[in-house]
């Protein structure tokens, strides 16, 4: 298995929640599209219907071209109201600053992909989830770590870890300067 393939299967089995889900005829929504703004707007109004989160995955589709899918299904349970964010950035700098901002509201990471963006150029695409029902929630600090180079990545990874950070998800995407960039999206309680 190549490298490119193990991280996107590492990123397949990390983007899924440990939430069940009922089946039915009604318990699924597929989002697609290729522009990060609308996908937002479409998991916003999904979730005002009463779907969460799944799964996400970016790529080309036969018709679609290059698009990002979300999967949305129907809760076993109907505890809980859910927001939803979208970052996407070819930038890792302004993702970390990002990805934080949003844990300061609420929001926690729940999956990421990479998907080639209508302007041209591949994104890092994070998907954050915020249950506004919760009265009480733990907080998290993220760090972000892109390396293009996988030698360095374990010793990177031990250092986070050490810090007490936990890997939550990791995707294989072009840098702006058409290189390959591991990148590692990793969160630790807030002291």
């Amino acid at each position: 298995m190549t490298l490119r393939m193990a991280a996107t299967v590492l990123s397949m089995s990390l983007a899924v929640p440990a939430v069940s889900f009922a089946q039915g005829s009604n318990g699924y929504k597929v989002l697609a599209t290729n522009k990060t703004a609308t996908m937002q707007k479409e998991m916003q109004d999904a979730a005002a219907a009463g779907y969460r989160f799944a799964a996400v995955m970016g790529g080309e589709t036969s018709f679609g071209g290059s698009e990002v899918v979300v999967l949305m299904q129907t809760p076993a349970s109907k505890e809980g109201r859910f927001e939803y964010r979208l970052l996407a950035t070819s930038k890792t700098s302004t993702l970390q600053k990002e990805l934080q901002a949003a844990a300061d509201a609420g929001f926690d990471y729940i999956g990421q992909t990479v998907f080639r963006s209508t302007f041209g150029g591949s994104e890092v695409a994070v998907i954050l989830e915020k249950n506004t029902a919760a009265s009480s929630r733990q907080h998290y600090e993220y760090t972000l770590i892109a390396t293009s180079k996988t030698s360095t990545l374990q010793k990177e990874l031990d250092e986070v870890s050490e810090q007490g950070y936990e890997a939550l998800g990791m995707t294989v995407g072009q840098t702006a300067l058409g290189g390959s960039e591991l990148v590692v999206i990793a969160r630790r309680p807030r002291r």
